[in-house]
């Protein structure tokens, strides 16, 4: 107990050193810049910005709520990780979610390691940091994937050495991107797993794969039973899709069509949109479970 004390007593003594202007650090060389960087430190959280380049776009409300309760029981266990911007200006590398959830308790210090590192750095240790984790969705993961190539220039064989990963994991996280976005929001939602998602791939056509996810969710159908649907489908090309748009379909506004896509991608399901030829329609929202229907209702609620 009194190594612990010793340790809250040592973060104090670091925040209050990096309180005063005249020991501002802004390098690892700097005075007293080795007192700080890569110690403890207890730092006013209001001092600290979230990170822009957070991989992580999903955070579970009740999950925030359930890890606030336990920082309230039994303190933050691991310390977040920032980078210094400017005098008392810190910037979130990695800890969001004990961040947003010590936020929620109204902590006014959080324990941090302090890094100096700049933009690319630091989106380069958000992002490997990130995909490290075990509660991120595939579709995060993905992106993550796909920033460090865009943004950090890194190959798949640098991808793989820096997040300990074989270069055909990787291939086939970034493969996931090819999906339709309708089936990545219900992957990220968690309607079906990075098993049917993949099997999904093997299907080109974007239609095609919209038609067999709904069989998916509809069926609830196993990643084999859609591994042989889609089986199938490749050798006889002998499946019920969704037929072509009639005639009152290819009439209705541009507006509307373009709000389609909008409102598909929002509630993760192929939205129907019937307009009559005095302007009055109707949009339909398909639900496939208790569960489902609970989560259109919230996304619903929180438009309010």
């Amino acid at each position: 107990m009194a190594k612990a004390t010793k340790k809250q007593a040592l973060g104090r003594g670091l925040s209050a050193l990096l309180k005063d202007p005249s020991n501002d650090i802004q390098s690892a060389q700097d005075k007293n810049a080795d007192k700080v960087i890569g110690n403890i430190v207890e730092l006013d959280i209001d001092f600290i910005e979230v990170n822009p380049f957070q991989p992580r776009t999903n955070f579970n409300e009740e999950s925030l709520q359930e890890l606030a309760s336990s920082i309230k029981e039994l303190g933050i266990i691991q310390p977040i990780t920032v980078r210094k911007l400017d005098f008392n200006s810190y910037q979130l590398v990695s800890g969001e979610r004990r961040f947003r959830a010590s936020k929620l308790i109204g902590l006014a210090t959080i324990p941090a390691y302090i890094r100096i590192a700049n933009d690319q750095e630091s989106l380069e240790m958000a992002l490997v940091e990130n995909i490290q984790r075990q509660d991120l969705d595939p579709i995060e993961i993905a992106l993550s994937y796909q920033r460090l190539i865009d943004e950090i220039n890194l190959t798949q064989e640098q991808m793989s050495e820096r997040v300990g990963k074989k270069r055909s994991t990787i291939t086939n996280y970034l493969r996931l991107l090819k999906l339709d976005p309708i089936i990545q929001t219900g992957m990220r939602d968690g309607f079906i797993s990075m098993g049917h998602g993949r099997a999904l791939i093997a299907i080109e056509d974007q239609a095609i794969q919209l038609d067999i996810y709904e069989k998916i969710l509809s069926n609830k159908l196993s990643v084999r039973e859609t591994e042989a649907l889609i089986r199938n489908f490749n050798n006889t090309q002998n499946i019920e899709v969704t037929p072509k748009k009639d005639a009152e379909t290819e009439n209705v506004p541009k507006y509307i069509k373009k709000g389609i896509t909008t409102f598909s991608e929002y509630f993760g399901h192929k939205i129907d949109v019937k307009v009559s030829k005095n302007g009055k329609g109707k949009i339909t929202i398909p639900f496939h479970s208790e569960e489902d229907f609970n989560r259109i209702k919230k996304l619903v609620q929180g438009a309010k």
